[in-house]
């Protein structure tokens, strides 16, 4: 019974993109460990290990110098593959991070034929993700950063970003692919500082765009950590705004370069809570993995590693029923709810309100004095994920 638990099922909605299975083990320090797989037999290992979907870079599937016929038969016969294995595509996604045109930059880059040349090279890679059938769009901004701020100022480096988001929607409206496109925000690596860091630097752009209602985000684990930040309070805040798009799941030791490890492989317990979360507000977008294997892996290495993310995900899934169902937890958290009655304010402002809550009394120290009880809860949470309870 536990092992249909932690089973994947298309209705987990978990995909994989082509550049994470397919990911060669390259670093900075050493060649690949594995040879390339075409993103046909990569559709063929995603299916063999029970994912819904698989997403895209435009390169990852066809080369930037491909010519017109050949990008057609190149998307044509992969999404041939995908319908016999079974995979969708819900999500496509551009690289403008490789090429070395786009060393500056590409939204934000100083020179307008680059700018030029991203808004292009972005509009095909839209073409291919419609033809595939994705309704979502990320747009990650590798290179839209400095090393050092004498080359521009930052603010106009937002207007430009801005400017090729707008322009964008309305590619988009204009072709009638229903598009949303979400915003991945990370702070460093591959440039020194890159200009959007975080979720909450996107949630902020995203109400000064000519379409906000058709943008979103879509935060990623291993760099909201690599801020310092807590991942799920960033989905949180997404969420509650509507903006929540999609969302990229991995893991990271904070402090270190961006190392896309399987997810929950490195702080379970912090993975508990997002996982808790997305169930708990019953989120219905794909539960995508951007990360890789390790560099010692072959091939049935990367299958374990992507039967890994899911398995860990529906173990914290079950975790999380179980914690919600705890009956010591439940009554502790109907401890803290019978606190949270109605009040003056709850209402909204007015000047009788004001006038009443300028009025009352509070016995600070009585208030003060109170155990809360939150070590326990926290111990019980870690019962839970240890298996002990």
């Amino acid at each position: 019974m536990a092992d249909d638990l932690y089973t994947p099922r298309p209705e987990h909605k978990f995909t994989f993109g082509l550049w994470t299975v397919g990911n060669r083990g390259r670093d900075p320090f050493g060649e690949a460990v594995r040879p390339s797989l075409s993103p046909t037999d990569l559709v063929r290992l995603l299916a063999d290990v029970g994912a819904m979907g698989v997403n895209l870079h435009d390169n990852d599937l066809v080369p930037i110098d491909a010519t017109p016929p050949e990008r057609d038969q190149i998307v044509g016969n992969f999404k041939k593959a995908c319908e016999e294995a079974g995979l969708k595509v819900p999500m496509a996604t551009v690289n403008l991070f490789y090429d070395p045109v786009f060393r500056d930059g590409a939204f934000t880059a100083n020179d307008s034929d680059v700018r030029a040349y991203a808004l292009q090279k972005t509009m095909r890679a839209m073409d291919i993700g419609a033809e595939l059938g994705a309704k979502i769009f990320v747009l990650w901004g590798g290179r839209e950063g400095t090393e050092t701020d004498a080359c521009r100022r930052p603010d106009e480096a937002v207007k430009r970003f801005r400017e090729a988001v707008n322009y964008l929607c309305e590619y988009s409206l204009d072709r009638g692919y229903g598009y949303r496109f979400a915003l991945e925000a990370k702070p460093n690596e591959p440039r020194a500082d890159i200009y959007f860091p975080t979720t909450g630097a996107y949630l902020a752009l995203i109400e000064t765009l000519d379409h906000s209602d058709m943008v979103g985000v879509n935060p990623e684990v291993a760099h909201e950590h690599m801020a310092g930040l807590n991942m799920m309070h960033s989905v949180a805040q997404a969420w509650e705004a509507g903006k929540l798009f999609h969302i990229d799941l991995n893991d990271q030791i904070p402090g270190r370069y961006d190392q896309d490890l399987r997810f929950g492989s490195a702080n379970p317990r912090t993975a508990f809570w997002l996982v808790k979360f997305l169930e708990d507000v019953s989120y219905d977008g794909s539960r995508h993995f951007d990360a890789h294997a390790y560099r010692t892996e072959d091939y049935e290495g990367v299958k374990d590693f992507a039967r890994g993310c899911m398995r860990t995900y529906l173990i914290l899934k079950e975790k999380a029923a179980r914690w919600n169902a705890d009956p010591e937890i439940r009554a502790m958290l109907a401890e803290i709810q019978e606190k949270n009655a109605p009040n003056e304010y709850a209402g909204g402002y007015s000047a009788e309100g004001a006038a009443s809550l300028l009025a009352q009394s509070f016995d600070r120290s009585r208030v003060a004095s109170a155990g809360l009880r939150y070590e326990r809860l926290d111990q019980l949470t870690i019962d839970i994920l240890l298996g002990v309870r």
